[in-house]
């Protein structure tokens, strides 16, 4: 089993010296790259990056700049997306975002995570969990989702918050951890 076969099964990896891996991230990173140095204007060159670099995307979808992920070939989004600037998304595992997902500036995804032994973690060893987000959700500013977590559909996550553990579907959630504080109807 190859490094990234363990990566996407959410096994214990190495990413810091397999090289297809190694490889895999300067892809993304100089798409990246390309995609932040665009003009801001160049709608129609930032959009064909995007699709090029996302394994899935709807038709209306806008990903403002910088943007910076990992892999890419791990993100899905849905229609009507919208990410705005300085988002990254750490996408060792597969990233998922529904349909009429709203994502304010700051906000950070992160599928990897590191053992806890310190000899396991100095090896260069981490694993994946995969992120979803579901349908009509908005995600304030400065927002952090951890590894392994599902946000349900028609929610509102509040700016600032550290999503921990699951959302469920029809709530407000907000905090450190984030914890829901209201039922939507």
């Amino acid at each position: 089993m190859s490094e990234k076969d363990k990566m996407l099964a959410g096994e214990l990896y190495d990413a810091n010296y397999d090289k297809e891996l190694i490889k895999d991230r300067y892809k993304a990173k100089d798409i990246c790259y390309q995609y932040n140095n665009l003009k801001p204007s160049d709608i129609e060159a930032r959009e064909k990056i995007i699709k090029k670099l996302f394994a899935r995307t709807g038709k209306q979808i806008l990903v403002e700049q910088n943007f910076w992920c990992d892999y890419g070939y791990n993100i899905s989004v849905g229609e009507n997306f919208y990410m705005n600037h300085n988002c990254v998304i750490l996408d060792g595992a597969k990233v998922e975002f529904g349909d009429n997902v709203f994502i304010a500036p700051n906000c950070s995804f992160y599928t990897a995570g590191h053992p806890l032994d310190y000899k396991t973690r100095n090896k260069g060893l981490e694993y994946a969990k995969p992120i979803k987000v579901g349908n009509n959700v908005w995600i304030g500013g400065n927002v952090t989702v951890l590894p392994g977590v599902t946000i349900g559909d028609n929610v509102t996550i509040g700016a600032g918050s550290i999503v921990t553990r699951d959302i469920p579907s029809n709530v407000v959630a907000v905090g450190n951890p984030c914890k829901v504080i209201k039922q939507l109807k």
